[in-house]
């Protein structure tokens, strides 16, 4: 295991249970007490938990981890995820992408069909206010990217505040993926920041059809602030883990739900 997979595994170990202990975290991930203690020292630095005697307790923050803390968790999941959305999109669509670990995958499943499909019929354009995503896009000759306006949000690498509604309000999209927090089957999709909700509540909006990718984990959860109803929602891809009572709930009131 390596350093950044640690320090993701004792983030997510934080958020499900609010405290660890230098000891039962050591056991865990199979490292002595002193890597757990200088690992929890590292994440206290940067403001991520907080240090106790013996362990350390989850700060406000460990609930909304920066995006390169995320990357590892349940990556095969949202690989599969990407490889079926990216799988919906048709020549020359005009595409919306938030930010988040899931929605990158999507970018770069995209790019790569993408690049299999050159001197294809039709660019793809992919409208987004993440700054990964249209980094890791712009290289790719066969997808023009449009980069939204606003202030970057450090933890998510998103553009947020008025200046990105300018922008949305001049587009219309075929398409919009959209990475939640959480997705539940009555209170709809969720973000845990209210800015980037409100952005992401412009994107589908503005959008023909509203995908929403999230990986089982996500599935019956709320975070603080809505993005939008269910009855918005058109299509779930979620992973194979997704239960089918849930899956169920979600084909009742009208959202295809494809399973990776």
């Amino acid at each position: 295991m390596t350093r950044h997979e640690r320090l993701t595994a004792l983030l997510g170990l934080l958020a499900e249970q609010e405290r660890i202990e230098v000891d039962d975290a050591a056991t865990a991930l199979g490292v002595s007490p002193a890597t757990i203690r200088r690992d929890l020292d590292h994440l206290a630095q940067q403001q991520l938990l907080v240090r106790t005697h013996g362990g350390a307790i989850a700060g406000n923050v460990a609930y909304d981890l920066p995006l390169r803390y995320k990357t590892a968790r349940r990556a095969e999941e949202k690989q599969r995820i990407a490889e079926v959305a990216a799988g919906l999109v048709g020549p020359g669509a005009v595409l919306g992408m938030n930010g988040g670990t899931t929605t990158t995958e999507v970018a770069r499943a995209l790019a790569v069909r993408s690049d299999a499909a050159a001197g294809g019929a039709g660019e793809v354009t992919v409208v987004t206010n993440a700054l990964n995503i249209a980094a890791d896009l712009t290289v790719r000759p066969h997808i023009k990217v449009v980069v939204t306006g606003g202030v970057a949000r450090h933890q998510s690498y998103e553009l947020i505040g008025p200046l990105v509604g300018r922008v949305l309000d001049e587009l219309t999209l075929d398409m919009v993926f959209l990475g939640v927090d959480g997705l539940h089957s009555r209170h709809g999709a969720s973000a845990h920041h209210e800015g980037e909700a409100s952005i992401n509540r412009l994107m589908a909006g503005h959008a023909r059809q509203v995908v929403v990718v999230a990986d089982s984990s996500k599935l019956d959860k709320r975070a603080f602030a809505r993005i939008c109803h269910v009855h918005e929602m058109h299509t779930l891809v979620t992973d194979s883990g997704a239960p089918d009572d849930v899956v169920e709930r979600f084909e009742e009131q009208g959202v295809r739900v494809l399973r990776a």
